[in-house]
């Protein structure tokens, strides 16, 4: 039986992946977050991953794999909060992998450190620059995350490291898509229609899981069904599509975190105008997982969703 971190295991992914390890697996969750609901053989530690008491966990016994999720995607702290967390953070993780002999890291990432740019391809490979960051500053953390693994997973032949990069992943997840859909009037940019990539949070989870095969290492785009445009899905769901000009939105955004708790930032309003379609190919051969839902057996499974339920205004 293989010793598991899960590293953000109070998060949806994080609860759900250790739920589906923990019958062949001792898993170890760290997470500064309250989990509430868990296996009783899950054992949690609520430390920040930036703090050094972390250590004592690869310490005191062998970690055969880390899974690490815990990143912040919230763009409405500020960069200082972002990097913080999400480069210092990841860099201690990589510090005790390395030290300790960690023999697996499986890391998770997005899509979205490659941009939705007017010039990009039909479809992103893993080769593709990452360049999320170039006009969402909000984003750069993230990429900068990415960027440090992979060059970690150059230093270390000796740790199997895995890099995912999922597209927008639906479900119980309380993300940006889900958010998104879950509005009584979704808002789209007026002349735009960008095809999409949705993966049910399930589906993901088995994504990772195939990842623990022994020898598996590399960069791995992670996609389900075949893409659709944005407004097929919004009317799929039954809501109310609401174009807008670009500028008059971005104006709207603005407004909307000043006054409320919403905050999405401008820049995000790329992903609404262009696509950021990826390659799965890789995956798909190497992972040996075939997503199994469809389009609409994933938006199904979306509007049962309570973060779903609970719509934004």
């Amino acid at each position: 039986m293989s010793n598991v971190v899960v590293t953000g295991i109070a998060g949806t992914l994080g609860r759900l992946l250790a739920e589906r390890l923990h019958l062949d697996h001792k898993v170890i969750g760290l997470d500064r977050r309250d989990l509430t609901r868990k296996p009783k053989d899950i054992q949690v530690f609520p430390y920040d991953i930036r703090r050094k008491r972390c250590e004592s966990i690869f310490r005191n016994r062998r970690i055969d794999v880390v899974f690490h999720l815990n990143m912040m995607h919230d763009f409405s702290r500020s960069q200082h909060d972002l990097h913080s967390f999400n480069v210092v953070g990841t860099n201690r993780i990589l510090d005790y992998v390395s030290r300790y002999n960690v023999k697996k890291l499986i890391f998770l990432s997005t899509a979205n450190v490659y941009g939705a740019r007017p010039d990009n391809p039909n479809y992103l490979t893993e080769d593709s620059l990452l360049l999320g960051g170039e006009t969402f500053p909000e984003m750069r953390s993230l990429v900068n995350a990415d960027m440090l693994i992979t060059s970690f997973f150059w230093k270390h032949p000796q740790v199997e490291t895995v890099i995912l990069r999922p597209c927008n992943i639906l479900g119980s997840v309380n993300n940006g898509p889900t958010r998104y859909l879950s509005m009584q009037r979704v808002p789209t940019i007026m002349g735009f229609n960008p095809m999409v990539q949705i993966l049910h949070e399930t589906e993901l989870v088995e994504w990772m899981i195939s990842a623990m095969e022994p020898g598996m290492r590399g960069i791995y785009n992670i996609a389900g069904p075949p893409a659709v445009p944005i407004q097929s899905v919004i009317d799929y769901l039954g809501k109310p599509r609401m174009p807008v000009p670009s500028p008059a939105l971005k104006l709207l955004l603005r407004r909307a975190s000043q006054f409320s708790t919403l905050h999405i930032p401008t820049a995000e309003l790329q992903f609404l105008r262009y696509s950021c379609l990826v390659d799965d190919q890789r995956a798909r051969a190497e992972l040996k997982f075939r997503p199994k839902l469809t389009v609409s057996e994933t938006l199904d499974l979306l509007k049962r969703s309570p973060v779903y339920r609970t719509p934004l205004p």
